[in-house]
């Protein structure tokens, strides 16, 4: 949820995280709880928090209102579903250094 900023009337202007669905409504002053309306002050602060922190706060709001159910699918490449790799192959295949290691000991590779 991006910020906004709002102008109380007793208080001044102050700075609120809403929705944009509720964005255009009045909100609650922080200080005395008056209604303030929106101010048109400066722009909506989407992206002025760094990537890690605006992640986190999109969670927490998903997972308020729309938990994940051990039910559900799922989404695209999650790592817990689908098809994976053996590493059957990697196994048989030992690397090149130790294929001889008996064999040949005087030989030095460049």
């Amino acid at each position: 949820m991006p910020f906004y900023d709002y102008q109380c009337i007793a208080c001044g202007i102050f700075t609120a995280r809403r929705s944009m669905a509720e964005s255009s409504e009045a909100t609650q002053c922080e200080t005395c709880g008056q209604a303030a309306p929106r101010a048109y002050v400066t722009s909506p602060a989407i992206a002025g928090m760094n990537a890690g922190r605006r992640n986190a706060i999109e969670r927490n709001e998903k997972s308020a209102h729309s938990p994940m159910r051990s039910s559900e699918r799922h989404g695209a490449n999650c790592g817990c579903c689908g098809s994976r790799k053996s590493k059957q192959h990697a196994a048989a295949d030992p690397p090149a250094a130790k294929s001889f290691p008996k064999a040949r000991p005087w030989m030095i590779s460049h």
